[in-house]
């Protein structure tokens, strides 16, 4: 099994961003940034073997489901990943904490379904495209964002990364019509002609528009009275 090293065109490119003044060991949402020139093979997503988790919080409880990856691929030169993209089918989006069929749960999936979260009737998908990848180094730390405490208070950044990330992994997410550029830590793998990759890291859902509940505007936290805007994702991809 090898890692990925940093190809020239990724290592110029990471340069530009260092003498640009952002961090470099953060879990961090930014404005969509160009994209990454595809070069070299073109690997498939497999779907089958890959999944995306998501998990979101209030006070009073956690739910938690997945999103199905409907297609992607990822482009690499050498040992290099140079870029890669993905779709993911909203209207297919699960909730597994909850019994399907269940009251709760079709009230649950149609509100996330709703305008007041993905608006799935005008953005039936999402899609992550790669904008950059750079080494993650021994002298890289993962930051936690201070979370209002609750008995379901999110997940750390640091609880959520691979217990050793190979790479910071950049790139547009685009939901509900909006696109923002999301960098995480990752541990990228190829062995067997398979690339396989894992991550885990928070977003700030209101960055998309998924607004509903918004802890920002909660006149009184202590009432309970509000959705955290932190959600969890968690994902394991393979291609080949």
């Amino acid at each position: 099994m090898k890692t990925f090293k940093l190809s020239g065109f990724l290592l110029a490119a990471a340069l530009l961003t260092f003498s640009c003044g952002q961090s470099s060991n953060t879990v961090e949402t930014t404005e969509a940034q160009e994209e990454a020139e595809a070069t070299g093979q073109t690997l498939q997503l497999d779907t089958n073997a890959s999944t995306v988790n998501w998990r979101g919080y209030k006070p009073t409880g956690q739910h938690h489901g997945i999103i199905p990856v409907t297609n992607g691929e990822i482009s690499v030169e050498g040992d290099a990943i140079t870029s890669g993209e993905f779709t993911f089918d909203i209207t297919s989006l699960e909730v597994h904490d909850l019994e399907e069929g269940s009251e709760n749960h079709g009230k649950l999936w149609n509100h996330l379904q709703s305008e007041d979260f993905f608006d799935a009737a005008n953005h039936p998908s999402a899609t992550f495209v790669i904008t950059e990848v750079t080494p993650y180094t021994s002298e890289d730390n993962i930051e936690d964002q201070e979370q209002f405490e609750t008995e379901n208070t999110p997940q750390s950044e640091s609880e959520l990364a691979p217990a050793t990330p190979t790479h910071w992994i950049s790139g547009n997410l685009t939901i509900r019509g909006t696109s923002k550029n999301i960098k995480f830590p990752a541990a990228v793998t190829s062995a067997n002609g398979m690339v396989s990759a894992q991550a885990g890291f928070n977003i700030n859902r209101t960055d998309w528009g998924l607004a509903y509940g918004d802890e920002a505007t909660a006149v009184d936290k202590a009432k309970d009275k509000f959705i955290y805007n932190t959600v969890s994702v968690n994902f394991d991809i393979k291609a080949n």
